[in-house]
């Protein structure tokens, strides 16, 4: 079975920094393309980054130049720094993979940016 566990949200002021984990079980990494969602309050779901399996990234230009996206093979984990933090980058922050014709997500993590 294939799982998706994001962790590391929280409250960050203001040009604040926060990484984020997914932790992927089930499939390897290096196999998968993760993706990185975020939906804001009364916001529909976005597309922030993805890493494909050769290890290359692209960032949406929302985030792009303050988030990066990196992986841990042997942890077989997906990890999102986000630096220079913006109120409008509060969001719930979810990991996706495509498996078998599923699309799979995690439970999502809060990230609240604020003063």
């Amino acid at each position: 079975q294939v799982q998706l566990v994001e962790s590391g949200g929280g409250l960050v002021q203001p040009g604040g920094s926060l990484r984020l984990s997914c932790l992927v079980s089930g499939i390897n990494i290096t196999d998968s393309t993760i993706l990185w969602y975020r939906q804001g309050p009364e916001k529909s779901r976005e597309l922030i980054a993805d890493i494909f399996s050769d290890g290359v990234a692209y960032y949406a230009d929302s985030v792009k130049g303050r988030f990066t996206v990196s992986r841990d093979n042997a942890k077989n984990t997906i990890y999102l720094q986000m630096n220079g933090l913006k109120p409008e980058d509060t969001a719930v922050y979810y990991c996706n993979t495509a498996w078998k014709s599923r699309d799979l997500w995690g439970q999502g993590t809060r990230v609240t940016v604020s003063s």
